[in-house]
């Protein structure tokens, strides 16, 4: 073995990590890369990558002995998902929303929209934005149009807005506006599992229908449901801006600028969420017990 071998790449090295590669190809996400690496699936110059490779000028790179070219031109596309399409890659899965999309290239979801629900979801074969756009320090935000199987009450809007104890943690605040008897709109800047099914299920609501209407500056419109467009030249460029502006970890406050942070807040990102209120007078409302005696006080 070579002294370059043992030691590393030198200071003249221009080769790059191979999840690297294969997500600037636009092949798959640097996440499923790892995953395809981890599973055996990619190989360099025919031989079995493994974590930690690194791919220089010349390499051969393939996965599944699909070669992985030069990086096409980036699509954007945004795709009204219907109920029952899952927002997985996996062609094994038989709802899997590759095949339901039938897009002539390879492309891969930002984020999920859980098959139980429908309305936005993006896709791109660019890998770069797509922490970008979900982590929630960068509070980039996603609405939705939700309908319970109970009338929605005052109290429980504030409970929700103000952050539910779901799966170990409190969610951030959010906005919420009631819409008739049985809905209300949600507007987001995280995406636990199931959020917001898990987020009424804490107040024994149980979630009838889920339509997600906006993503960022991205909006739902009339695009039908199963249907897909590509996204405007000023939709991209006002995205792009948008992520350009993200970094590690970003928090909002209240002149509409941005700062770097280690860690979110749950007290600046409540001031975000504040600016754009109903102003209507709170109910304080800070756990279960408290949600469910305003009720009974409601009642009486």
């Amino acid at each position: 073995m070579s002294l370059k071998a043992v030691l590393g790449k030198d200071s003249h090295d221009s080769s790059i990590s191979l999840n690297k590669y294969i997500s600037d190809s636009g092949f798959c996400s640097r996440r499923e890369a790892d995953k395809y690496i981890d599973q055996g699936r990619v190989t360099i110059n025919d031989d079995v990558a493994i974590p930690g490779n690194r791919v220089k000028a010349g390499d051969d790179v393939c996965v599944d002995g699909e070669r992985v070219g030069k990086k096409k031109a980036v699509v954007y596309l945004a795709y009204n998902k219907p109920v029952g399409v899952t927002s997985t890659t996996d062609r094994k899965d038989k709802t899997n929303i590759i095949d339901a999309i039938h897009f002539p290239q390879r492309i891969f979801p930002v984020g999920r929209l859980d098959k139980d629900s429908e309305g936005l979801i993006l896709l791109t074969n660019e890998g770069n934005i797509v922490n970008k756009i979900l982590r929630a320090g960068n509070a980039h935000e996603k609405e939705y149009v939700v309908t319970v199987d109970k009338p929605v009450t005052h109290e429980f809007i504030t409970a929700m807005q103000r952050g539910v104890r779901i799966i170990g943690e409190t969610t951030l605040p959010c906005k919420v506006q009631p819409l008739g008897q049985f809905g209300f709109r949600i507007t987001l800047v995280q995406g636990l599992n199931r959020q917001i099914r898990r987020m009424c299920a804490a107040f024994d609501y149980k979630v009838k229908s889920l339509r997600r209407l906006r993503i960022m500056n991205i909006q739902l419109g009339n695009l039908k449901i199963g249907q897909h467009r590509l996204l405007s030249p000023e939709e991209i460029r006002d995205m792009l801006k948008m992520i350009g502006e993200s970094r590690s970890e970003v928090l909002p406050i209240q002149n509409g600028q941005s700062k770097a942070s280690s860690k979110i807040s749950r007290e600046e990102t409540s001031k975000y969420f504040r600016r754009e209120s109903t102003g209507r007078k709170e109910v304080k409302v800070k756990t279960f017990k408290d949600f469910r005696e305003a009720g009974k006080k409601k009642k009486k």
